[in-house]
């Protein structure tokens, strides 16, 4: 899907306590499926030449996070990243987003992008992370200090973008019922 196929690594947020869905949202099914299966299979049909759990071990290679947020597991999936130059970032807990919505993110140019009014998923330069980036940003602030284009988000992908936070989300998304704003 980008000519870097052979530089750029997948890092998938898997961390967190997953309060609001009350389980580990890692390992959900999704149409016989766990999440976090599926979204390594997503991330490999992008191109990604390797992968990286960060938050925890789902038999997959993966990166302690510290618990430390969104944030510290994209630095913790950086640096376990050696080799790599860019990074696709995604959420383990929006298991549906299609190879079509990653595709203006792989495409875009350097440092990366993201999608407005949504932190994830996300392509970065490993490079153009702040060598002042702490684990406790929001990744909005990462994004924003890391150069990040913003670009709109592709038309329906809305739910599946913000993934499931809660039973009734990953119901909706399951039925797929939840379309984008009005």
């Amino acid at each position: 899907m980008s000519p870097r196929t052979s530089d750029w690594v997948a890092i998938i947020l898997a961390g967190g306590v997953s309060s609001r869905m009350g389980t580990d949202k890692a390992l959900l099914d999704w149409d016989g499926r766990r999440a976090v299966d599926r979204v390594v299979d997503l991330a490999r049909a992008a191109g990604a030449s390797s992968v990286v759990i960060a938050g925890g071990d789902y038999g997959w290679p993966f990166v302690d996070d510290g618990g430390r947020g969104p944030a510290g597991g994209v630095l913790a999936g950086a640096k376990g990243s050696a080799g790599a130059t860019r990074a696709l970032v995604l959420a383990v807990d929006a298991p549906t987003v299609t190879l079509a919505d990653l595709a203006p993110l792989i495409a875009a140019p350097e440092p990366g992008a993201a999608y407005a009014g949504f932190p994830l998923p996300m392509t970065i330069d490993l490079a153009a992370i702040p060598a002042d980036a702490e684990p406790s940003w929001p990744l909005g602030r990462l994004i924003e200090r890391a150069g990040l284009g913003r670009l709109p988000a592709p038309v329906g992908a809305h739910a599946r973008l913000k993934g499931a936070n809660t039973p009734a989300e990953r119901e909706d998304l399951l039925r797929g019922r939840r379309g984008d704003p009005a």
